[in-house]
């Protein structure tokens, strides 16, 4: 649980016990919702011992975990808290090109002329689209929040994907020497294990060893474009060998035909990590000035195997840099939907771009906006019982409710307390992954040979 004195000053985050305890007792007041937030009433920062966290930060493309904790000098880490922050650039490039579409439709039919723009448009160095500004803004807004909440002392961030040069054999590489260096293939295959969900493209096994596979075999003329790339087990590896797919398939047609489509799916989300990295890690250099540390996403895998930890967002941030041991992470995860702020658009148009209706020039109805985080106490009807979650206010007085178990419409207001105001996110909990079933402490046979082999101590 985060604490801040009482004067608004972040101190060193406590167990949610204690927090209960001094919220009890009349020590402290709730500050903040989701994420829980307590502000003492009778001390201060400098009356206080504060150690510190530190921020490790895992961006991606669709989600970006954000883990917070404390480490000792010997590379210990111990994990406190994480969030998953769910982007919504799709929607916003999707919303972007139905506009672009609306305004060209205007411009072709046999309306008044409206010239077109974009020929005299400039961009700044650096600019972005829109939908990878947001995933950058988005990530900074949440590390400012903590950074308000908990002692920020350093963050660390991906900067690159794999640092090649890191791992090289003591001299930089070029040319084709820099092409099959010593990590040759090795993107390649986290992609390809990224992209087909880390199990088996033909019988969906997970949790073997996984080989690269061509879908139309390199025998038969096939290339090694990523397009052509698949992940297989050895038994399936081995059965297909060099037929081709149509032929390895042909009694299963949808399976055939999901494996097509799906190896043509574009690098997008591959480039929108890539073009956002670096304006990532100014903006965080920028607010955190010589605080941040970058770190490969070879070298955050690496972390993550020898600790045992499952793929998650959250557990790759919390493995981002530098340590040597996790010794607890948070069982649960706070995840964040960026659902917006509301839109500044009045009017609501029809499938051919003209205005069909007129929205409210209100957002609040009764003290409510879309978006609160409430709690409801029905005591009798169809809705009876406690009802918690993010609401959506209707002019007639009746809101709607997402809870964590579903939709629940037509509450009044009246039954309807605040909790916390709508601040463009939208909150679930959920658990953490599980166990890794590649480290021995998930795989008995595999920890006995890890013993025989010396690599593992035993407790005890």
């Amino acid at each position: 649980m985060f604490v801040l004195d009482k004067h608004g000053t972040p101190l060193q985050p406590t167990s949610p016990a204690r927090a209960r305890k001094l919220l009890k007792r009349g020590r402290a007041v709730v500050a903040r919702h989701t994420p829980f937030v307590i502000r003492l009433k009778d001390r201060t920062a400098t009356g206080s011992s504060v150690d510190g966290v530190e921020l490790g930060i895992d961006p991606g493309s669709k989600r970006t975990g954000i883990a917070v904790f404390t480490t000792n000098g010997g590379g210990e880490r111990r994990g406190l808290f994480a969030v998953e922050l769910a982007h919504r650039g799709g929607q916003i490039r999707d919303r972007l090109t139905v506009r672009a579409a609306y305004r060209r439709g205007r411009r072709s039919r046999n309306l008044r002329y409206r010239a077109p723009r974009f020929n005299n448009r400039s961009r700044l160095r650096g600019w972005l689209a829109p939908s990878l500004r947001h995933r950058v803004e988005t990530t900074m807004s949440w590390t400012n929040r903590l950074a308000r909440w908990a002692p920020v002392t350093a963050v660390h961030v991906e900067r690159v994907a794999f640092d090649t040069h890191l791992m090289t054999a003591g001299k930089p590489l070029e040319g084709v020497e820099y092409q099959h260096g010593t990590l040759h293939g090795t993107e390649v295959r986290e992609y390809l294990l990224a992209k087909w969900g880390r199990v088996c493209a033909y019988c969906g096994a997970s949790g073997v060893p996984l080989n690269i596979d061509h879908i139309h075999p390199s025998s038969r003329g096939g290339s090694d474009r990523i397009s052509n790339l698949t992940i297989a087990c050895a038994r399936c590896n081995q059965t297909k060998n060099n037929s081709p797919v149509e032929d390895f398939l042909i009694n299963k047609p949808k399976l055939l035909a999901k494996i097509l489509t799906q190896a043509k799916a574009p690098l997008r989300d591959a480039a929108a990590v890539n073009a956002t990295r670096w304006a990532l890690w100014r903006a965080l250099d920028a607010a955190f000035p010589h605080a941040v540390r970058t770190a490969s996403g070879g070298r955050t895998k690496w972390n993550r195997q020898r600790t045992g930890l499952p793929k998650t967002h959250t557990l790759d941030a919390l493995c981002v840099g530098a340590l040597n041991t996790v010794t607890q992470h948070p069982h649960t995860v706070l995840t964040a939907l960026a659902g917006g702020r509301g839109r500044y658009r009045r009017t609501d148009p029809d499938r051919y771009g003209f205005p069909r209706k007129t929205n409210p020039r209100t957002k609040t109805v009764h003290g409510f906006q879309t978006g609160d985080y409430a709690r409801a106490i029905v005591l009798a009807g169809k809705h009876a019982g406690t009802h918690t979650g993010r609401i959506a206010v209707r002019s007639t007085g009746r809101f709607n409710i997402r809870t964590a178990h579903g939709l629940v419409q037509g509450i009044h207001y009246r039954h309807i307390r605040l909790l916390q105001r709508a601040d463009g996110y939208a909150y679930t909990i959920q658990d953490e992954g599980p166990p890794s079933p590649s480290h021995p402490a998930a795989n008995p046979s595999l920890l006995r040979q890890e013993l025989r082999a010396g690599r593992v101590v035993p407790e005890g």
